[in-house]
């Protein structure tokens, strides 16, 4: 239910949707209106007081933010990872999260980082993945150790960049085959190649992450080579979607 409202009519308009039923886990007549930070979007996954590592991500066209491809570690200056360093351990303190998984969101805007949100919990799949491709610390078990009295073990084994590609149709319509899953999965360096649904299936464009209908996630020495390789296998995947019938017909 995000979107980008550039004037008080697409904020009345947008606050109408919300309020008609349409999300499911609506409870309360309530919306949050707050300023739109706009910059690169950067995400830092902390274990304890620890950062683990910083991701990079990218959305497609406002004014909604379906997410389209996430890479770690993000490319940052050092004054960058300084700086968002800086603001994550400050978020722990001002919320007294000090225990367990955080992910805290930011974009870097001209006055630097802001804040988006601050999750006490693992940030959502598949970015457990990506960061134990890049850097070889598995946070999924990580936390179990912790929740079981187990000592966490957050030593980085290896330097990789990852980086998932999410697929979105332009669409809306019956998704009525995919082709190219398997050329996809065999490219070497590709990690995953994960579906959300399977032919044949209605898809309405809902303007936020249900729009994805998969990912692609590949993994290598440097960002140049993943990123080629991530291309090279989305360029092997092909689908087929045939538009709803109008009213008329």
């Amino acid at each position: 239910g995000v979107r980008l409202c550039r004037d008080a009519e697409e904020l009345a308009e947008h606050t109408v949707y919300l309020l008609g039923g349409t999300y499911e886990w609506q409870t309360s007549p309530r919306i949050l209106v707050e300023e739109f930070a706009q910059g690169p979007y950067f995400l830092a996954d902390i274990m304890g007081n620890t950062i683990i590592e910083i991701g990079a991500g990218n959305f497609g066209p406002p004014p909604h933010f379906v997410y389209r491809e996430y890479t770690y570690p993000a490319s940052l200056t050092d004054d960058q990872r300084t700086r968002i360093t800086d603001v994550s351990l400050s978020c722990l303190g001002a919320l007294d999260l000090h225990w367990g998984p955080t992910n805290i969101e930011f974009r870097w805007t001209e006055r630097g980082p802001v804040v988006i949100e601050v999750n006490p919990r693992l940030a959502g799949s598949p970015d457990p993945q990506l960061i134990q491709l890049a850097c070889g610390v598995d946070l999924v078990t990580e936390h179990i150790k912790l929740v079981i009295g187990d000592e966490c073990d957050l030593r980085k084994r290896h330097s990789q960049t990852a980086s998932a590609r999410f697929l979105v149709p332009d669409r809306a319509g019956t998704l009525d085959r995919i082709d190219g899953a398997d050329q996809a999965a065999g490219v070497p360096g590709v990690a995953e190649v994960t579906w959300y649904t399977k032919p044949p299936t209605p898809i309405i464009m809902k303007g936020d992450c249900r729009d994805c209908i998969g990912h692609v996630i590949a993994a290598s020495p440097t960002p140049t080579q993943t990123s080629a390789i991530l291309q090279r296998a989305v360029d092997s995947i092909t689908w087929s979607i045939t538009p709803f019938p109008s009213i008329d017909e």
